[in-house]
């Protein structure tokens, strides 16, 4: 389900993207973002966070991936499915910024979710990270997520995406745009043609096409509408931010 935008969709920033040659043996990324490329409305900025890497470095080595599916969460009123529709709760504060910075909230008690901030201070915006390719150690990815049987499996959905990262509770506010951190954003190659749809599991503000993904990456999420609630959850709780998995 979903709209296709066949002209693509503009990268981060001014466009300058670094080229990964194919004769290395390790792809690098492109040069790290800047807070400004993180600066636009929640929904305009996500898509151009399409073809980023995020990349961790870890004791046990680096693995990084390109992202392939977003989704957006505003916290200006208009998006109740979100974490910080209600203002800068305990859990929710880090999405009012700085720009740049690591959401990891648990969810569901089931598993970790990761999310870029962005938007100017006091907004209350962030990127979901739904889903992406392993560009670099699909060896160590794998090893983290055993049950996954072909590459495209092991970030396929947000849950995954942060076991095949190694992200998690002590990654919470992790400055993505310092050369020195462990976890980090990096400019890549946008996609050609982004898809446009509504969010994965969400039973609120459902009608908001806030999903983006790379038409046509075998990556990308399976989509699954929200309203029907969870298993051991009470009719009226309905699904926001923690959508499917």
């Amino acid at each position: 389900m979903g709209v296709v935008l066949t002209r693509g969709w503009g990268a981060v920033g001014d466009g300058a993207l670094s080229t990964l040659p194919s004769d290395r043996p390790r792809p690098e990324p492109g040069p790290l973002l800047r807070e400004q490329d993180l600066l636009g409305p929640v929904d305009v900025v996500a898509p151009a966070l399409l073809g980023c890497w995020v990349v961790t470095d870890r004791p046990e080595g680096r693995v990084a991936l390109r992202l392939t599916e977003v989704e957006a969460y505003s916290g200006e009123g208009r998006d109740p499915a979100s974490h910080a529709h209600r203002g800068p709760t305990p859990r929710a504060e880090i999405m009012f910024g700085p720009p740049g910075r690591l959401y990891v909230y648990f969810s569901y008690g089931m598993h970790w979710c990761a999310n870029v901030v962005v938007g100017p201070e006091g907004r209350g915006s962030a990127v979901l990270l739904r889903a992406g390719e392993i560009v670099v150690g699909e060896e160590l990815a794998h090893a983290r997520r055993p049950a996954a049987r072909t590459a495209r499996e092991l970030a396929r959905g947000p849950a995954r995406l942060t076991q095949a990262l190694a992200i998690g509770p002590d990654d919470k506010g992790a400055e993505l745009l310092v050369p020195g951190s462990d976890v980090r954003l990096h400019r890549g190659t946008p996609p050609t043609s982004v898809s446009v749809g509504p969010r994965v599991g969400i039973s609120q503000a459902a009608e908001l096409p806030w999903r983006f993904w790379e038409a046509g990456a075998p990556s990308v999420s399976a989509f699954r509408a929200g309203g029907k609630g969870r298993v051991g959850r009470s009719p009226g709780r309905t699904a926001g931010q923690d959508g499917a998995p």
